[in-house]
C-alpha cells in the first residue's frame, strides 16, 4: 500500500495564502491580505496580477479550464468551465490567458436556477463574483484538473441567489456586534470576530449495482419501500466497529482527495446504523467550512463510484434505523485567537462568558422558529424525532454545571457555587484515575453546549450548512446588538451587565432543557413553556416572512424582504416537487415491478397447489398463504389508485404554498398507506420473485 505524506499532500491543490505570498509581488500580496482581513475592493491592476499568478499555478498543475464555483439555491454547487484560451496570435500560436476581470466576475444564466420569482426567463442575467476570503482550488475529475474559484451569485438587480452571499453578510453582522461586546470588557486588540464551524458529515454506503436496481434510490435518494432486515442496529455492534476493507479503501481515498483540497478531514468511523459512516473536519471559518462541506459531499459521492459504491446522503434512506445528520459545531473566536464560548475553569465568575451565554439563550429562544426552519428540508421530515436525531422542538442543552449556574443567577442574582467534576474510578489499579467532566452529553438535544461550542444537531446530512449558519449568526448578532446598546449607555457598567445577565437568563430560561427530548412529557412541557413545535418543513417556511424575521434580517442587511419571500416560494416548490417525484416513483415501482412480481408469485403458488392436489397432498397451507398474499395485494392496488388520484389532484393545483401543503397533508399519507402493504408483501413473497434488492442486501453486503 502506497504511503501518503499528509504534510506534503495537504492543500497541494489549493491556491493558499502561502502560495500567493510566494508568487505575488509584496505590494499585491499585502493588498490581497488586507482585503481578506478588513474588507475592501481589489484594484484592477492587482486583480490582473493575482489572476495571472493563479492561472500560472493552475496550468502547472495540469489545468486547462477554470470555473466560477458557486452555491445556488438548489442546495448543491454549480460550475461552468471555460478554457484559458484566447484568439491565436498572427503566427497561429495559442496563448493561455486569464484576466482580473475574468477572475472577479462571471455571468451565468440566473433564470435557470431557483429564484422564487426574483428572475424570469426573459430576465436571465446574473453575476458571480469572486469571494476572496475562500481560497481557489483545483478539482481533479474525469474532465481533467479544473481551477475552481469560489464565488457569490446574485441577480442583475442585486438580490442574493445563493447560500454564500447571505452567509458572508451574516458573518460581517455578527463580527461587528461581537466586537462591541468584547470592547466593553477591555479588549482593544481584536479587529473582528469569526464564527467557526466544524460540520460532522454522516452518510450511508451501499453497493452501486444493487442501488441501481432500485428506482427509489435512483430518483429520490432513499428507499420508498423496504421491509426491515432480520437484524438492524439493535446489537450496537456497528458503531465504532472495525471498518470493513472495502469501506476502508474508500475512506482512504476520500481523505487523500480532501487533504489535497485543504479540507482538514480528521475523524472517520462507523456510525450507529449498518452501512452508515461519518467523516468530520477540524473547525474553520464559517465561510470556508460551508465551501468545504460541499466539497466533502461531492467527494464522498465521486470517490464512492470509483469503488463500486453509492454514497447516500439522504437524511433517512432506510426506515427503522438511524438517519443521517450533519452536526453543525459552531463557536465564535476573535482574530487574536480567543474563543468567546470558552467558559474557563470558573464559568460562574467569567462575566464576559455569562453575558455571551445569556445573549445566545435570548437569541435561540426569541428565534427558535427560525432556527428550526434553517434545518428544515424534505428529507429531515423523515429523520427528526427519533433514532438519535433531535426532536423538532428547539431547546438548549447546557449540562448540569452551567444549568446550575443559570439557576443560581436567576434565583439569587449571583452564582457562588460551581459543580465540579468528580474523579472517575475504574476499579482497575493499572488504569489512571482522572477528573471527569462536570456534565454529561445529550444526544437528543437540538442545540447542545459541548464545552466551548454549540452543536446544532438538527441539520440534515444532504443539506447545505449555509442557511443554518446564516440564521445562527443573524440571531446572535441581534442579541449582541441589543445588549451592547444598553451596556454602552450604562453609567455603571458592572451593575448594568450583572442586571442584564440576570434579566436575559430569567426571561429565556425556558429554552434550557437537559432531559430526554424524545419523551412525551417533554413535548407537553415545551407546550406549557410556549416553545414552538414545528413538525414539518412546509410548516416552518412561513417563519421566514413574519414581521419579526423580516425586521431581523433587514436590520443587519442579510436578506431583503423580497429575498425572504423568494426563498419561501422556493422551499414550497422544492417540497412539492420532491414529494411528487417520490410519489410517481412509488406508483411506477408498484405498477411496473412489485404488483406484477406478486401476481407472478401467486401464479406459481397456484401451479404448485394443483401439482400437490394431483399428488394427493393437503394444500391448506398454500391456499391460506395465497389468500393472505392476495389480500395484501388488493390492499396495495387500492393504495396505488388512491395515490394516483392524490397526485393528479396536486398536479392540477397552482405551484406554491397550497400545493406544498396538499402534498404534505394528502400525498405523503397516501404514500405511507401504499408502503405498508408492500412491505408486508416483501416478507411473504419468495425472494427469487421480489424485483429489487432488499434492506438485507443493501445494508449488510458491502
Amino acid at each position: 500500500m502506497e504511503m501518503v505524506n499528509v504534510e506534503e499532500l495537504f492543500a497541494s491543490k489549493v491556491f493558499t495564502l502561502g502560495k500567493m505570498k510566494e508568487r505575488l509581488p509584496k505590494g499585491t500580496f499585502k493588498e490581497v491580505n488586507k482585503i481578506i482581513n478588513e474588507g475592501g475592493e481589489l484594484s484592477k491592476e492587482a486583480a490582473d496580477v493575482v489572476a495571472k499568478a493563479m492561472k500560472d499555478w493552475a496550468v502547472e498543475n495540469g489545468a486547462t479550464h477554470y470555473t466560477h464555483w458557486f452555491q445556488p439555491l438548489t442546495g448543491i454547487t454549480a460550475e461552468k468551465h471555460d478554457a484559458f484560451v484566447t484568439h491565436p496570435d498572427e503566427t497561429g500560436k495559442m496563448i493561455m490567458e486569464f484576466s482580473g476581470k475574468e477572475l472577479i466576475k462571471g455571468e451565468p444564466d440566473a433564470s435557470s436556477f431557483p429564484s422564487g420569482g426574483l428572475r424570469a426567463t426573459f430576465e436571465a442575467r446574473g453575476y458571480t463574483t469572486w469571494d476572496i476570503t475562500s481560497p481557489a482550488f483545483i478539482k481533479e475529475t474525469a474532465t481533467g484538473p479544473t481551477l475552481c474559484i469560489p464565488t457569490a451569485f446574485c441577480s442583475y438587480t442585486g438580490e442574493a441567489l445563493d447560500k454564500k452571499t447571505p452567509l458572508l453578510r451574516s458573518m460581517e453582522a455578527l463580527s461587528k456586534q461581537a466586537i462591541r461586546i468584547v470592547r466593553l470588557f477591555g479588549n482593544t486588540d481584536a479587529r473582528k470576530v469569526i464564527p467557526s464551524v466544524g460540520a460532522e458529515q454522516e452518510y450511508f454506503l451501499v453497493d452501486a449495482k444493487k442501488a441501481l436496481q432500485r428506482e427509489d434510490i435512483v430518483f429520490s435518494g432513499r428507499t420508498l419501500f423496504g421491509a426491515a432486515a432480520p437484524k438492524g442496529q439493535e446489537m450496537d455492534d456497528h458503531y465504532f466497529g472495525v471498518i470493513r476493507e472495502r469501506v476502508g479503501a474508500f475512506m482512504r481515498d476520500v481523505n487523500t482527495e480532501l487533504w489535497k483540497l485543504g479540507v482538514t478531514s480528521k475523524t472517520q468511523h462507523n456510525e450507529a446504523a449498518p452501512a452508515q459512516h461519518e467523516v468530520a473536519p477540524i473547525y474553520e471559518s464559517a465561510n470556508v467550512a460551508v465551501d468545504h462541506n460541499q466539497l466533502v459531499m461531492e467527494t464522498l459521492k465521486r470517490v464512492a463510484g470509483y469503488h463500486g459504491l453509492r454514497c447516500m446522503l439522504h437524511e433517512k434512506p432506510f426506515a427503522g434505523v438511524n438517519g443521517s445528520g450533519k452536526h453543525n459545531n459552531w463557536s465564535i473566536t476573535t482574530d487574536t485567537g480567543i474563543n468567546l464560548l470558552e467558559p474557563g475553569k470558573t464559568p460562574n465568575e467569567n462575566i464576559q462568558f455569562l453575558l455571551i451565554l445569556a445573549c445566545i439563550m435570548k437569541a435561540v429562544d426569541t428565534h427558535a422558529d427560525l432556527l428550526r426552519q434553517s434545518a428544515a428540508n424534505v428529507g429531515n421530515d423523515e429523520r427528526l424525532g427519533g433514532y438519535e436525531a433531535p426532536p423538532a422542538i428547539i431547546s438548549i442543552f447546557l449540562g448540569e454545571q452551567l444549568e446550575d449556574v443559570v439557576t443560581q443567577l436567576v434565583e439569587t442574582g449571583k452564582a457562588d457555587n460551581l459543580k465540579k467534576g468528580e474523579v472517575l474510578h475504574t476499579g482497575v489499579s493499572t488504569l489512571p484515575e482522572f477528573v471527569k467532566d462536570a456534565t454529561d452529553r445529550n444526544r437528543t438535544s437540538p442545540f447542545a453546549f459541548t464545552g466551548n461550542k454549540f452543536e446544532f444537531r438538527s441539520v440534515g446530512s444532504a443539506d447545505s450548512i449555509g442557511s443554518p449558519n446564516t440564521t445562527l449568526n443573524a440571531i446572535v448578532a441581534e442579541a449582541f446588538c441589543e445588549a451592547a446598546d444598553r451596556l454602552e449607555a450604562a453609567e455603571d457598567f458592572d451593575m448594568a451587565v450583572h442586571d442584564l445577565i440576570k434579566e436575559y437568563m430569567t426571561k429565556h430560561q425556558r429554552i434550557i432543557f437537559n432531559g430526554n427530548g424524545y419523551a412525551k412529557e417533554w413535548e407537553e412541557e415545551a407546550e406549557r413553556r410556549g416553545l414552538p413545535n414545528i413538525h414539518s418543513m412546509v410548516e416552518s417556511v412561513e417563519t421566514l416572512t413574519t414581521p419579526k424575521s423580516i425586521k431581523l434580517f433587514e436590520k443587519f442587511g442579510i436578506f431583503t424582504e423580497a429575498e425572504l419571500h423568494s426563498r419561501a416560494e422556493i422551499l414550497y416548490e422544492t417540497y412539492a416537487k420532491s414529494k411528487n417525484i417520490e410519489a410517481l416513483t412509488m406508483i411506477d415501482m408498484a405498477n411496473m415491478q412489485i404488483i406484477p412480481a406478486v401476481i407472478k408469485y401467486i401464479g406459481s403458488m397456484a401451479d404448485t397447489t394443483n401439482n400437490l392436489k394431483e399428488m394427493g397432498v393437503t394444500v391448506s397451507v398454500t391456499k391460506k398463504l395465497a389468500n393472505k398474499i392476495s389480500g395484501k395485494l388488493e390492499e396495495a392496488q387500492d393504495a396505488v389508485e388512491a395515490l394516483e388520484e392524490a397526485v393528479a389532484q396536486a398536479a392540477a393545483m397552482t405551484v406554491g404554498k397550497e400545493q406544498a401543503f396538499f402534498f404534505y397533508e394528502q400525498v405523503a399519507p397516501a404514500m405511507r398507506a401504499l408502503r405498508r402493504p408492500v412491505d408486508e408483501l416483501e416478507k411473504m413473497v419468495d425472494k427469487a420473485y421480489w424485483p429489487m434488492p432488499t434492506y438485507a442486501d443493501l445494508l449488510f453486503e458491502v
